[in-house]
């Protein structure tokens, strides 16, 4: 009997030699592109309001009522050090979920807009660099450049640690590891 195969159809892996494609959800926050493995992301949504959090740090933009769960909401960009994420009209929450010893943790992450969905090769992956870069190196996994520009791979379970931020002094979210 023959088997039925569907266009484009492949093996789970690839010939020797071929190159691993990864997808990655790229964004923009404060004039800058990053981007996080798209098996984390869970969906995307339009900003909406947060309900703030009493003496939670200051990257701690909030919480926010998603079907029923409480899900917090973490301002990349001071938790990057870069400044408060100004809200417009582009603004949105990433809804991610990252590993937890406790089991997997759902968060929200506050970004400038979403650009678009990357297949990165593992080829196109260059090293992060010793120095000069504009985030903590351990939330970097790597860096690739495309049209004409650098994008930051990130390491979401370590930009997001939330025993860490938890652990912060408010105001002092980009300690240096």
């Amino acid at each position: 009997m023959n088997e039925l195969t569907v266009p484009g159809e492949r093996d789970s892996h690839p010939p020797a030699g071929e190159q691993q494609v990864h997808q990655y959800l790229s964004f923009i926050l404060h004039e800058r592109r990053y981007a996080l493995d798209g098996l984390c992301v869970r969906e995307i949504i339009e900003y909406q309001r947060t309900t703030k959090v009493p003496m939670a740090n200051r990257c701690v933009h909030g919480v926010i009522n998603l079907r029923g769960a409480v899900v917090p909401v973490i301002d990349l960009g001071l938790r990057f050090g870069q400044g408060k994420t100004e809200i417009d009209r582009r603004t949105c929450i990433i809804i991610v979920e990252v590993a937890h010893p406790d089991g997997p943790q759902t968060l929200g992450i506050l970004v400038d807009a979403v650009s678009e969905v990357l297949e990165v090769t593992t080829a196109e992956m260059n090293p992060v660099p010793a120095f000069g870069n504009p985030i903590r190196s351990d939330f970097i996994h790597a860096m690739v450049h495309q049209q004409d520009d650098f994008i930051i791979l990130l390491i979401i379970e370590n930009a997001l640690a939330v025993a860490e931020i938890a652990a912060l002094p408010d105001g002092n979210t980009a300690l240096s590891a």
